[in-house]
């Protein structure tokens, strides 16, 4: 039985696919199993998979796509490691993040059961460096990392308070993920964070202070697309939602000051101002990037 069953859900990306099943075989806890599921790819996901000569490499492909969450879950039927550790195809692991992380769980008691990691956003060469700069200096987004602890952290992640890259920095207690049925397959966006707020109505999530994950950007999904599993995800909380805006919290308009950002990005300013009426009130830390969805946004329409 390995220590780490590590789940790499992929789809068409057999141009970067090695960089992540790579970070996962060079682990410094080698006890590792690394189940790369081919959510039926058209490109050469297969043959890039199959040439690695190492046993602890598990190929399976499904006939038709399925999404990511059918994906993950069919590594997670298979999976035989103590832990379930999460990585996205594109995405890339520090050496020693799989050590870092059980031994930090191994040295805790037994209610904590997950843990994630800090991560570094590889550098958009398309990015504006003087932008970049002038954002960073005006402030940065409220969103933070490094928080622990259990079921109070839902509402720091339906806040969107807490972005934890759990797609991509999570390991949990298998008994936990099994315990919760794993992913969600109605969710084609927020799966990550649904299936962690599962986790943490089981149990406490830790945090390891090191950037040990690296996340290379790619183009998202449409401000509809965002929408339409934004409303999915909060009716599937709605329980919570609705007790926390009891309290005062104001997780809808949180959601649609988000959903501005990219109807405005996007250059579809009548949804996008629609949704920003209804959100919360930026503060200064997040003018910059409102600014910047403005003007990409003019930039779309213009080139339209």
């Amino acid at each position: 039985m390995p220590t780490v069953s590590v789940i790499i859900p992929t789809y068409n990306r057999a141009d970067v696919l090695p960089r992540a099943i790579d970070s996962a075989l060079d682990q410094t806890l080698s006890d590792v199993e690394v189940i790369v599921v081919d959510d039926a790819s058209s490109d050469e996901t297969e043959p890039v998979v199959t040439s690695y000569d190492d046993p602890r490499v598990i190929y399976r492909a499904h006939e038709t796509n399925q999404g990511g969450s059918a994906a993950r879950n069919t590594g997670i039927e298979i999976a035989e490691g103590e832990y379930i550790a999460l990585l996205d195809s594109d995405d890339e692991w520090a050496p020693t993040k799989l050590e870092r992380q059980v031994g930090t769980l191994e040295r805790r008691s037994d209610e904590w059961v997950a843990a994630y990691c800090g991560t570094t956003i590889v550098d958009d060469e398309e990015a504006n460096p003087l932008w970049e700069r002038f954002k960073s200096l005006v402030g940065r987004h409220s969103s933070r990392e490094g928080a622990e602890g259990g079921e109070e952290l839902v509402k720091e992640i339906l806040m969107e308070n807490l972005h934890t890259s759990a797609g991509s920095t999570l390991i949990v207690e298998k008994s936990v993920v099994d315990k919760i049925d794993g992913f969600d397959e109605s969710f084609d966006r927020y799966q990550d964070t649904e299936f962690l707020i599962r986790v943490l109505k089981q149990g406490k999530l830790a945090y390891v202070d090191e950037p040990l994950l690296l996340r290379y950007p790619s183009g998202g999904p449409s401000a509809d697309a965002v929408r339409q599993a934004n409303s999915h995800y909060l009716q599937t909380f709605a329980e919570d939602v609705v007790e926390l805006e009891t309290r005062g919290y104001d997780v809808t308009g949180t959601h649609h000051y988000a959903l501005a950002s990219l109807y405005l990005r996007e250059g579809r300013f009548e949804p996008g101002l629609a949704f920003l009426r209804s959100g919360t009130t930026p503060g200064i830390g997040q003018l910059p990037g409102l600014l910047f969805s403005v003007v990409k946004g003019f930039q779309n329409r213009m080139s339209a």
